[in-house]
């Protein structure tokens, strides 16, 4: 009897991108991959018009709703209870980051040497040249990481991350914003599990074209690095 095809569920918050959430779902489509995709959206209370583009997307995606907007951090919670892939990757709507990505970052998993993978925007990839003082946080955050969790990982906040499943669901997570990045990474470099980075492209955005994330969020970060340094 044959082997059942792995699954890849592909984790996507939305908040606000009627511009481009319709894109990436079928940029998520197109990428060949040797394993079935399950879509899962969560619209995290998006006011321009975004849920009803999701409406019409029928059976292509599972779409969840939250009635107001609680953060990345709980819409990641909420696609990740709806996941049922073997694998799980999480996915910006707002096309800063290529689906055509996905190979490169599932390889580790794929043959067993990674229990999760990072896709790191420094690491040679294309990537769009943009603002200094974002590069120089998340370089000082890179460094508190692997100070505090005694790895050497060259881009700790990246969107690109991915696991399997039955790993990450074992991870208590916490975090309502863009704090699950911080977590994420805490938790599991406290956990040991097999990291891998891989190069991506990326293609940033300006706060004019909806860049999100800001200058405060960074206080976020240091906390969560801190606080799961010694506690879950």
């Amino acid at each position: 009897m044959p082997a059942m095809q792995k699954t890849l569920s592909i984790l996507i918050p939305v908040y606000n991108e009627r511009a481009t959430v319709l894109e990436l779902v079928r940029r998520v489509e197109a990428v060949p991959l040797p394993l079935a995709k399950q879509i899962v959206i969560v619209d995290d209370g998006s006011s321009d018009g975004t849920r009803d583009l999701l409406s019409g997307l029928g059976n292509r995606a599972t779409v969840i709703r939250h009635e107001r907007n609680r953060g990345k951090g709980a819409s990641l919670r909420t696609a990740l209870s709806h996941a049922t892939g073997d694998i799980v990757i999480i996915q910006d709507a707002d096309l800063e980051y290529d689906p055509a990505d996905y190979p490169m970052m599932l390889g580790p998993l794929l043959d067993q040497r990674a229990e999760a993978v990072y896709g790191s925007r420094f690491l040679g990839g294309p990537h769009r040249v943009l603002f200094f003082w974002h590069y120089f946080g998340n370089m000082i955050f890179t460094l508190l990481t692997n100070v505090l969790y005694d790895i050497n990982l060259t881009d700790m906040g990246t969107c690109y991350k991915a696991f399997l499943t039955e790993k990450l669901k074992a991870i208590p997570l916490r975090s309502e914003r863009f704090g699950i990045e911080a977590e994420l990474t805490a938790k599991i470099c406290k956990r040991r599990l097999r990291l891998y980075e891989v190069p991506i492209s990326y293609s940033g955005r300006t706060y004019a074209e909806g860049k999100k994330i800001t200058w405060r969020d960074g206080f976020t970060y240091l906390w969560c690095l801190l606080r799961y340094r010694v506690s879950d």
